[in-house]
């Protein structure tokens, strides 16, 4: 999680709780999505409030916040820890991914620019790359990187918050699939056909592969247990 240092100072007054209460959901969010934070951990308030020099009242807005938005959960008499995503809620998220991820890949094919069209081409030569020097680390960061341009040329921001909430979620099934024996030599060739389409600005096409794509995920996750899944 981010140092204390590296945050902004906290504010006062009505506005300024509703900021810092913003504040610390992101930051928490942040490390959620980053794996810095896994599933069952627990997020106690008084550790949180020092980290991000936050009030405990903003700690707490926050973590309903986050409660609301499926990635934290509160337990009676317990407090609030990190929510634990099973692999058939992690199916049913990447079902709504798919749908979301087809809108933005039809979009982006409609609005990629010249400039758009050379950097996703760069993004999967280096893509070709790191799976030949079997460089999972890279190829994941290219991976989303990839995802993540896509959505910003599609230029559709409810989609992408929707998504960034989805991915959040379902991070520890990512990293799970991502370490997988042979994933990456699946994933390319997939990766690699939802470039050309948007390249080729065919939005019918970028749909329809990146819709493969994620059944391939969900096919992934289908066999990879039905038990709920923690960061060791």
């Amino acid at each position: 999680m981010t140092s204390p240092a590296e945050e902004p100072p906290a504010t006062t007054g009505a506005d300024g709780a509703r900021a810092d209460a913003d504040r610390v959901a992101a930051s928490v969010r942040g490390a959620i999505l980053a794996g810095e934070l896994v599933g069952e951990q627990r997020l106690v308030e008084a550790e949180i409030a020092e980290r991000y020099s936050a009030s405990r009242g903003a700690v707490r807005t926050a973590l309903l916040m986050l409660a609301h938005e499926g990635l934290v959960e509160r337990i009676a008499n317990r407090g609030a820890r990190v929510r634990a995503v099973s692999t058939a809620e992690a199916i049913e998220i990447t079902e709504v991914r798919m749908v979301v991820e087809g809108l933005c890949a039809a979009k982006a094919a409609e609005r990629v620019t010249d400039a758009g069209i050379d950097e996703l081409r760069g993004i999967g030569d280096a893509m070709r790359t790191a799976v030949a020097a079997g460089d999972v680390g890279t190829y994941s960061q290219l991976n989303q990187r990839l995802h993540d341009r896509i959505r910003e040329i599609a230029d559709q921001p409810v989609a992408a918050e929707v998504l960034s909430r989805l991915r959040a979620q379902n991070v520890r099934h990512q990293f799970r699939l991502a370490l997988r024996p042979g994933r990456p030599q699946v994933s390319l060739p997939e990766h690699l056909a939802i470039i050309d389409e948007i390249c080729a600005r065919s939005p019918g096409g970028a749909e329809r592969a990146i819709r493969r794509h994620i059944e391939s995920v969900i096919e992934a996750l289908r066999t990879s247990g039905p038990g709920r899944e923690t960061m060791s």
